[in-house]
């Protein structure tokens, strides 16, 4: 310090922050460190977890299509009907077989049409009571009704069910048609009036003679045989003649006794694209064990999860789900690589079910040997609350908001060391200021004496 200059001159507020720099960055870079740790270890898990939800969603479906395995109808070419695997919830199982078919007859609706009118005839008036199935429908029809009023009232009324009416113009006039939406003779149709001027007597029918309107198309129900024994429906869509198919009729035979042939056979198709996607889940799982644990010997650098327990012991878990059963897994066209890769040979997976049919279920059903069991592990690893995976997940997660707390903590304590700092500094400027302001005076007393 040189006599004469006004305090120590040094630039306090950057030397303060250069003190807390040094003291805080060995405490912060730690902090750092960790937390860079702790979130590649949350974001291997949030991997690994995804891998597991994607390999319990692919077991789910095998298992299920494992336990009720998928079936095929199939006709013969030109065939008078149709036929299609009933998959609705409560539908009986369709079991493998072929059926002698012959449609005898198929269910239609009926047709009543009136007699013709000139264009814009008033009919007349009062109650049209129409009866199908189990409904009775009353019908107003008020004064000065032409032919489509009256249509427009019937299908107002009836809303689209059991009956339609429409006015049909041909070469005699207009008609009035009534058309039964139900096949069979459920559906049938009756008319009769009430009330009015009498007008509406020719659009009446009860099936005799004296009826006012005439049946164009006769209702019928349809009739077929299956494997000798007849049945007869009101629709040409039949649910239960074979268990687990619909039957849907489309022409009636033209020769009497003559068949023709319903197969149902296994349909193995998305039991193999089950199978498929359950091996690449697997294989996908096993890859990001291996990622997220492997060590780079060439850069010396280690992944997020490298020698973790956790980690070994899921590998170790799903391998021996396969390894203990290794024999009917060949056998099913599965193998197990040394690596714990798996590889499935569909053709060969074919062949097995077709030797042995509840092939597939023994080991991936519900109650399979690996399918019970590799469901029981990966719930075990995912369950919400006492899940392998969760609880690591909300351990890092803890770790982390720890870290983000001591560094709130470091930002606070470094806050009091710079006023500390900034307090001693500032006091020892203070204090220099005094000594150089006495040092001047002192300076000037002896000049004074020294001159007189």
């Amino acid at each position: 310090m040189a006599i004469g200059t006004i305090g120590t001159g040094l630039d306090i507020p950057t030397l303060v922050a250069q003190l807390v720099a040094k003291e805080r960055e060995p405490q912060e870079n730690q902090i750092n460190a960790a937390g860079t740790a702790a979130s590649a270890k949350l974001s291997a898990i949030a991997t690994l977890t995804s891998g597991m939800t994607n390999l319990q969603t692919t077991l789910t479906s095998l298992m299920k299509n494992a336990d009720k395995p998928a079936f095929k109808a199939t006709t013969v070419t030109d065939s008078n009907f149709s036929a299609s695997i009933d998959t609705s919830d409560g539908a009986a199982s369709a079991a493998a077989g072929t059926h002698q078919v012959e449609v005898k007859s198929l269910a239609q609706g009926q047709k009543l049409s009136s007699k013709g009118f000139e264009k814009d005839t008033v009919v007349g008036d009062g109650t049209l009571t129409l009866k199908y199935g189990e409904t009775t429908l009353d019908v107003t029809i008020k004064e000065d009704s032409k032919l489509s009023d009256i249509a427009a009232a019937i299908n107002k009324a009836a809303g689209g069910k059991g009956v339609t009416a429409s006015v049909i113009t041909a070469d005699d006039g207009q008609h009035l048609v009534l058309s039964a939406t139900d096949t069979g003779l459920a559906g049938a149709i009756t008319v009769s009036t009430s009330g009015g001027n009498g007008g509406l007597a020719d659009l009446t029918y009860d099936g005799t003679a004296g009826s006012g309107m005439t049946q164009t198309v006769e209702p019928k129900d349809a009739v077929v045989v299956v494997d000798g024994f007849t049945r007869t429906s009101s629709s040409n869509t039949i649910s239960d003649i074979v268990p687990g198919v619909n039957l849907t009729l489309t022409k009636a035979g033209t020769e009497a006794g003559k068949t023709q042939t319903l197969t149902i056979a296994r349909d193995n198709t998305s039991l193999k694209t089950d199978m498929a996607a359950f091996v690449a889940a697997y294989n996908a799982m096993n890859s990001a064990l291996k990622s997220s644990s492997a060590y780079n010997t060439a850069t010396n650098t280690a992944s997020a999860l490298t020698g973790d327990a956790m980690v070994r012991g899921l590998q170790q878990q799903l391998r021996s789900q396969f390894s203990t059963n290794i024999n009917a897994l060949k056998d099913m066209g599965i193998t197990l690589a040394a690596d714990g890769t798996l590889t499935l040979d569909s053709a060969k997976m074919e062949t097995a079910i077709g030797k042995d049919p509840e092939a597939v279920s023994k080991l991936f059903g519900t109650e399979g040997t690996i399918g019970k069991s590799m469901d029981s592990l990966i719930k075990s690893n995912l369950d919400k609350e006492t899940g392998t995976l969760t609880q690591r997940k909300n351990s890092l997660d803890k770790q982390i908001k720890d870290l983000e707390s001591r560094l709130d903590a470091l930002d606070a304590r470094m806050e009091k060391v710079s006023d500390r700092y900034t307090k001693q500094f500032t006091a020892m400027e203070t204090l220099v200021t005094q000594m150089q302001t006495t040092s001047d005076s002192l300076t000037q007393a002896l000049a004074k004496k020294t001159s007189s």
